[in-house]
């Protein structure tokens, strides 16, 4: 059972192997947007700061997004699911980010515990098929694949970049700071 934080956030395990020490900083991780993003009505996840037209309802999404590719549609080479099947991606990049817009609160932290959900089956999984080295289904256009361990490193790498944005996006819509 992990310790947790005044947050309630899992602390990442101080002394444990490589992939329980990755899985514990990407589940706080995790545990970070879902601190920053909780309790806000629509327009709290609509706001945005600065020049900026980032939203915490778009980071949500995004991050389920970044999930589910990574997780379902690169590591296990699966076909993307809804909502992301139906996207023009190329017309469309940014799409997640501000379609959240049309979401309700309760619609944006559902899609993202469902991908977060999907993505630790589907990483324990592939733990279990071939551990830190096992290599994506799906190859880049070069043919190299990315191993698993480079897809928990990016997921962290993901989350970290984006909780930074969190901060200061949370602080604007009613003070809220930390960390």
């Amino acid at each position: 059972m992990p310790t947790l934080d005044d947050q309630g956030r899992p602390e990442p395990p101080l002394a444990a192997d490589e992939i329980a020490t990755v899985l514990g900083f990407l589940d706080f991780q995790r545990a970070t947007l879902a601190w920053k993003c909780a309790g806000l009505d629509a327009d709290g996840l609509r706001a945005t700061t600065g020049a900026s037209s980032m939203t915490l309802g778009g980071m949500l999404k995004h991050l389920a997004y970044v999930e589910d590719e990574w997780s379902t549609y690169w590591l296990h080479g699966r076909d993307r699911q809804p909502p992301w099947d139906t996207v023009d991606w190329k017309a469309d990049p940014d799409w997640d980010w501000h379609s959240a817009a049309d979401d309700t609160p309760e619609q944006l932290h559902a899609i993202w515990r469902e991908a977060v959900d999907r993505s630790r089956s589907l990483v324990a999984q592939a733990l279990t098929d071939g551990g830190p080295d096992r290599l994506a289904r799906r190859t880049w256009s070069d043919g190299r694949a990315p191993s698993l361990r480079w897809i928990l490193l990016h997921l962290v790498e993901e989350y970290a970049r984006h909780n930074g944005h969190a901060d200061l996006i949370r602080e604007s819509v009613d003070g809220l700071t930390g960390e």
